[in-house]
């Protein structure tokens, strides 16, 4: 059980630290933010998503913009939107998690969509086994299950980025295609940034040259 608030982690930081570490520290270390037309759609769907509220059909409730909280794994942030299935107090949370885009390769979505699954299942004392991503390219929904190896894969992450904020270090640039879709590649300066280290050991020699001389 993690009791210490400087350990807790937020779901959102699990995204960041998937898709680039640099990304993650330079948001979550630094503080520093950049938005472009693909951030800004994202916030303005999540805003209309997480607007709070209740709606209620047949045996499903919706709760937009639920806090979560986990204190075994350290973890806290908001659902975009949680259906309770059944009828209280058996409610069985199912945690929907809305994206701009399209489905990706990587993982970032499903680990961030498994976190707010360890919190529901701390919460409402029940297990998730599983969740969904709605797209909004796509227009629908695709079924994560909330199985055994992606649990690890979160909680993995979890704790790569806990060490990361205990030490405060942003990482150094790995510059990737990814590196194009980013808003905060103006402040990270990849490009730039990961040619350093060469020019500091040309430097370096010849300093030693001059030095020998």
């Amino acid at each position: 059980m993690m009791e210490d608030d400087d350990a807790i982690v937020p779901i959102s930081a699990l995204q960041h630290q998937l898709f680039c570490p640099r990304q993650c520290a330079l948001i979550h270390v630094e503080q520093q933010w950049l938005e472009d037309g693909a951030t800004a759609e994202g916030r303005i769907l999540h805003e209309r998503v997480d607007g709070g509220g209740r709606e209620r059909r047949r045996d499903v409730r919706t709760v937009r913009g639920l806090a979560l909280r986990s204190v075994a794994h350290g973890l806290i942030g908001k659902a975009d939107a949680v259906e309770l299935h059944g009828r209280a107090p058996g409610w069985r949370p199912y945690p929907v998690e809305y994206k701009r885009g399209r489905p990706k390769a990587h993982r970032a979505d499903e680990v961030q969509l498994c976190a707010q699954a360890l919190c529901l299942e701390e919460m409402f004392g029940t297990d998730v086994s599983e969740g969904a991503l709605f797209y909004g390219q796509t227009r629908h929904r695709t079924i994560v299950a909330i199985d055994a190896d992606l649990r690890a894969l979160t909680l993995c992450v979890a704790g790569e980025v806990r060490t990361m904020l205990a030490g405060g270090v942003t990482p150094a640039p790995v510059v990737t295609p990814g590196c194009r879709r980013c808003s905060l590649e103006p402040l990270c300066r990849p490009q730039a940034i990961a040619t350093r280290p060469v020019v500091h050991r040309w430097l370096e020699r010849q300093l030693a040259a001059t030095l020998a001389d």
